[in-house]
């Protein structure tokens, strides 16, 4: 009998819950954060972290393939004994709590400064806290479904996102490779953060139904982002002036102030209100890790107990704290540094060890 056999996802779900933690609130700032290195020629670093990431998905599922049963909490143990996997576990955790922590005062800052300013920071907190808590709660299958209505919900927002490039001028990307290779190399490190969230792998994997499709899973899931990416890029790149676009602090939520409709007034307040549902894609899977690996820890197997306290901590947290954006900017960097590890480096490392202590016990899988 299958570990997790009455919370299992489907494929689909497994592909948008991996796309909608990759787009999440990176792709507000990514045209910008090119463009300051590579000019209009980053779209090509975008094509080069799309190939980077796929090679990683790649090795976290083939080390996955070895124990199917397993998460990465189960997986640390089983290899590297009580201490150093404990160690493992605990690092997981923190690494996806301080994602989790990034990703909400991320989107609660935004929704102060373009929808609601005049609300005191603990009730945001709230509006996110609750359909974290009851998708949460409810475990992995409720949130495929949940990744899977958001993705079909927003698909219009990359066609609108699209209006401004008919008034832009593709003169602005030309010629491509202005300056060489080497800033482009430079900002491939921007867009492999990017595509941060696939590592999620290590936990959402058992939970997969079919596992037979999982790499071609990643690979779509992967590509959605990549598309959604260089769209956005592309369109900022194309409207803005090469000089204008670095000085954006988030060049996609410009992009829609350009957007006019005679019968709406301020549409980005409509589309960052509906763009919600896609950033709490990125914070609700980071909670569920931070919880569940929390829960595994202790041994607890049903965790809404440890869900409610972080809940609480978390509201009480956005009562005493309100963190500037240079805060918030700290925190995204000291994710992002992290992120470089848990998602590229690490996996290679684990793969290669696993596959090492394999071989000496005979390939026996226990």
């Amino acid at each position: 009998m299958k570990r997790y056999q009455f919370n299992e996802i489907t494929t689909m779900q497994y592909i948008f819950l991996i796309s909608g933690i990759q787009i999440g609130i990176g792709i507000l700032s990514l045209p910008a954060q090119l463009a300051d290195i590579a000019n209009t020629d980053g779209w090509i670093a975008i094509l080069i972290g799309w190939i980077i990431s796929i090679t990683a998905s790649t090795i976290i599922i083939k080390t996955m393939e070895k124990h199917p049963q397993d998460t990465i909490f189960d997986l640390s143990r089983r290899y590297f004994g009580r201490i150093f996997g404990t160690l493992i576990h605990l690092a997981f955790v923190a690494y996806a709590l301080l994602a989790a922590i990034t990703v909400i005062f991320t989107s609660i800052h935004i929704t102060q400064v373009w929808i609601l300013p005049n609300t005191p920071n603990y009730l945001v907190m709230m509006l996110f806290m609750l359909p974290a808590l009851l998708i949460t709660r409810n475990g992995v299958r409720v949130l495929g479904r949940y990744a899977e209505v958001v993705f079909y919900l927003t698909l219009w927002m990359p066609i609108l996102i699209a209006i401004p490039l008919q008034k832009g001028t593709i003169l602005y990307m030309l010629p491509i490779l202005k300056e060489g290779w080497a800033p482009i190399f430079q900002a491939v490190k921007t867009t492999v953060l990017s595509f941060l969230g696939f590592e999620l792998a290590f936990v959402f994997y058992p939970f997969l139904k079919e596992k037979k499709h999982a790499i071609k899973a990643m690979v779509i899931a992967n590509s959605i982002s990549a598309f959604t990416f260089l769209l956005i890029t592309v369109t900022c790149f194309i409207f803005f002036s090469p000089d204008e676009t670095p000085s954006l602090i988030w060049p996609t939520l410009s992009l829609l102030k350009t957007i006019e409709f005679s019968f709406i007034e301020r549409f980005e307040v409509i589309f960052l209100s509906f763009y919600l549902f896609v950033m709490s894609t990125t914070g609700i899977p980071y909670i569920f890790t931070t919880i569940f690996g929390i829960s595994q820890l202790i041994g607890k197997k049903d965790h809404t107990i440890v869900l409610l306290i972080a809940v609480c901590i978390f509201i009480l947290t956005s009562v005493l704290y309100n963190p500037s954006f240079s805060h918030i900017q700290t925190m995204g960097s000291w994710w992002e540094r992290y992120g470089l590890w848990g998602a590229y480096i690490c996996p290679v490392i684990l793969f290669i060890y696993v596959s090492v202590v394999q071989w000496f016990r005979g390939g026996k899988k226990k």
